[in-house]
């Protein structure tokens, strides 16, 4: 760098920078130096380096341009000073770009503040109108977005300056600006009253049914109390109970050696006094033939007669320890399954499809919205029309007696042919297994077809056991090998049909970066992404838009590509808990993808340098099919034993009842059955228990849709149901306007891709509450615009906000 004379250490800094810029300058100076000390400009010395780079890629430099790149230089600090003036005035709602967006709007060397809070309320303007057609949209569209963000709801003081900001971006002046401020204000505080009264109701409820849990747990009596109650001798009580006449109300767990201590319910001891003489004259051998004694199918289980609201009682009229007779349908027709195992590429679709497309009626059901697309597809390329039902859309064909459907939406009272249930491993899956139960247990189809890895068996096996249905078994093998590669794979080594599988969205889109940088074209596939998106994604990898996929463990289930190689650039992932070494199902699953039969001889599973040891990949193929820790399907309650237990407990609180499901249902070391994980729904349950215009079943309606609880699912559904339960139109939500693809950020993608996942929810509720969520034709136009933009981002392949 040239010295300047002036500074006694030669460091070519006086002590003052007007001097400093006066000094003479040597031989050595570079011709951007001299242009900047011609241009005459006041330069701070710590601005001259970075002034000097930008002046240099300028050259020939005249005046004009060296003011531009110091402007240009200038332009972080100015953001910096606006972030700043932005967090004093409480104005959150403005992000860092629009700070940047100002700054690069400004041209003066020195800008006063004024100056710089004035560029950046036009940029905020500008994303305003962006929101939404109308300032009520607008300013309904950024409160979301603060919420939706972590930030919590707007304090009255800054919703009404963010209103303020609103009215000033959409024209508004005087009266009307007042008119518009003075309306959404009450709109607000309306909505924070109802709020509260909401969250108050569903506090009080809860304490009342953890009071009433709490007593009951105290009115228990252990055994020594029965032969009193019951005016009997222990040597009766004890063989009643092991007949299963006498109900255990609580199972207290053994500490250290002691023994498990049992308690009863001395209301339930009351009521059963009426059938001791009964008893007293059946023969113990006669009782333990009764019906449906012990074999988990509820045909002819003995019928007590209890208290109102006793444990036993809630639990007989819930009968989730006899779940497979909940499905009168099914359990009336003589059923058969036929339980198809392999590995991917070994045809078990395919085999099923043919059966189905062959009967007069049937149904095939899926585990995702995309299958079930597909399913749809390949029975139309049979020559059978069929419906498509899932959570968030319905497509009726008049005429058809054929159904593609997702698992979750299988109709238990309708009788088909033939019936179709894919991915059975998915009955282990905590969140959604308690869904293949029912669809296999309840699928009304004399024929049921159930397919899967070889890892589903035991549980199927269990499930036709306790349905007392008859059940074949068809093993097929891969239709090509499906070897693990010799040594790793460098990135750079990637060729034209590779798969390089990540389990990070973030990762996805570094690695997707990193291979664009280097000249390949990528497509994306990862869980975020709807399924339209995935399906076009696909398709450019497919017709060889694309060399390399990059995607998460997704590609598992649903999408049949021309993959040569499966390519893992680690060998753990995040599983919710922990991070784990993948299970060699989960290497199996995705890592057959590989050498789809028709276009590769072979397919080749390998792991990218510095992810792991390629003899894990070959063990982990090698391996035997594991089984289950628990081999008890997974079961949970549905609308009708929801209201047969609220009436059964004379409550009407979804949270109560899902409580009392919880505590006394299903014991925990029932032989058949588990019950579901069923977090999600009483977080949602107690979110929605205090909204007023709402019925028990409405709420538990509430508590099954799907929501993701790190995007503030539970908070946004309870916003909804108040808005439902006041008789109020709830509108969809919307991404507002959108960047150009080409200059779309991570951030811009991320949020598109948020928005979405809620349209999912709202059109799933729009399908069961028609009248409050009207908007079902916009919901759909907004869904399909971000498909279509999200899509395009994903296109773009040249170095833009999305791979820097």
């Amino acid at each position: 760098m040239t010295e300047y004379e002036g500074a006694p250490d030669g460091s070519g800094l006086a002590a003052d920078p007007a001097l400093d810029m006066l000094a003479v300058r040597r031989p050595s100076a570079s011709p951007a130096e001299a242009a900047i000390l011609a241009a005459g400009f006041p330069v701070d010395p710590r601005e001259m380096p970075g002034l000097i780079r930008r002046v240099e890629r300028r050259m020939p430099a005249d005046a004009e341009t060296v003011r531009l790149a110091l402007v240009d230089l200038r332009r972080r600090g100015w953001v910096a000073r606006l972030n700043d003036l932005a967090n004093r005035a409480g104005r959150i709602w403005i992000r860092r770009n629009e700070a940047e967006a100002a700054a690069a709007a400004i041209g003066e060397l020195e800008p006063e503040d004024a100056v710089l809070l004035a560029a950046l309320d036009a940029a905020v303007a500008t994303r305003l109108r962006g929101l939404g057609p109308t300032p009520e949209a607008a300013l309904e569209a950024m409160a979301a977005e603060l919420l939706e963000s972590g930030g919590g709801a707007l304090s009255a003081d800054r919703h009404a300056a963010l209103s303020r900001e609103v009215a000033a971006a959409f024209g508004l002046r005087g009266e009307a600006a007042a008119g518009f401020i003075d309306r959404v204000g009450a709109i607000e505080s309306r909505r924070r009253r109802e709020a509260r009264d909401a969250e108050a109701a569903s506090r009080a409820k809860r304490r009342e049914e953890v009071q009433r849990l709490r007593d009951w747990e105290r009115s228990l009596v252990d055994f020594r109390a029965l032969p009193g109650l019951l005016g009997a001798t222990d040597k009766e009580v004890l063989k009643w109970i092991g007949g299963g006449l006498i109900p255990v109300a609580r199972r207290i767990p053994a500490r250290g050696n002691g023994q498990e201590k049992w308690e009863f319910d001395p209301t339930e001891m009351t009521a059963l006094r009426a059938n001791i003489p009964a008893w007293r004259e059946t023969d113990t051998r006669e009782i333990k033939k009764r019906p449906g004694a012990g074999t988990g199918n509820g045909i002819g289980a003995p019928a007590l007669k209890l208290g109102r609201g006793a444990n036993a009682a809630v639990a007989r009229v819930a009968a989730l320890d006899r779940y497979a007779g909940h499905f009168a349908t099914a359990r009336a027709l003589n059923r058969r399954i036929t339980l198809v195992t392999g590995p991917t590429n070994s045809g078990k679709s395919h085999t099923a499809l043919d059966r189905l497309s062959t009967a007069e009626s049937g149904m095939a059901l899926a585990p995702l919205r995309l299958l079930a697309h597909e399913f749809r597809e390949a029975l139309a390329s049979r020559g059978v029309a069929a419906s498509l039902s899932t959570g968030e859309e319905r497509m009726p064909v008049p005429g058809s007696r054929h159904l593609a459907a997702t698992v979750e939406m299988c109709p238990f009272h309708n009788p088909v042919d033939v019936a179709m249930i894919d991915e059975a491993q998915m009955l282990g899956d905590r969140d959604r297994g308690a869904a293949w139960t029912a669809a296999i247990m309840g699928a009304p189809a004399r024929e049921v077809f159930v397919l899967g890895a070889p890892e589903c068996a035991t549980l199927v096996r269990r499930i036709a056991r306790l349905c007392d249905d008859d059940m074949d078994e068809v093993k097929l093998e891969r239709k090509n090998p499906l070897t693990a590669a010799s040594k790793p794979v460098a990135l750079g080594d990637l060729k034209t049909g590779d798969a390089l599988v990540a389990f990070s969205r973030r990762d996805v889109l570094d690695l997707r970066a990193e291979l664009v940088k280097r000249g390949k074209r990528v497509a994306v596939v990862y869980g975020a992404l709807s399924p339209e998106v995935r399906r076009a994604e696909a398709a450019r990898f497919r017709n060889g838009d694309a060399d390399v996929l990059v995607a998460t463990d997704a590609i598992g289930m649903g999408l049949n590509l021309p993959i040569r190689r499966v390519i893992f650039s680690t060998l753990r992932k995040f599983d919710g808990e922990g991070r784990r070494e993948l299970n060699s199902q989960e290497v199996k699953q995705i890592g057959g993808r590989a050498g789809r039969f028709g276009q590769h001889e072979e397919g080749i599973v390998s792991v990218l340098a510095g992810g792991g040891s390629p003899d894990f990949i070959r063990m982990m193929l090698a391996a035997a099919p594991g089984v289950p820790e628990d081999l008890r399907p997974q079961v949970q309650p549905d609308a009708d034993i929801v209201a047969a237990v609220a009436a059964e407990i004379g409550s009407d609180s979804l949270f109560g009842v899902l409580a009392r499901i919880k505590r006394a249902v299903l014991r925990t070391d029932d032989p058949n059955y588990r019950l579901a994980d069923m977090t999600q729904a009483m977080a949602v349950a107690t979110a929605v228990d205090g909204v007023t215009g709402l019925t028990l079943l409405d709420r538990w309606t509430y508590a099954l849709c799907p929501v993701d609880e790190r995007d503030n699912g539970v908070s946004r559904l309870a916003r909804w149901a108040i808005e439902h339960g006041a008789g109020r139109p709830v509108p969809p939500p919307m991404a507002g306007r959108l960047p150009a693809p080409e200059r779309a950020a991570r951030e811009e993608l991320e949020r598109a891709e948020k928005v979405h996942k809620r349209l999912v929810a709202w059109r799933w509720l729009a399908l069961r509450f028609e009248r409050a969520y009207p908007e079902r034709a916009e919901a759909e136009a907004e869904t399909s615009r971000l498909d279509r933009w999200i899509e395009d981002v994903l296109r773009q392949q040249r170095r833009s906000k999305l791979i820097a």
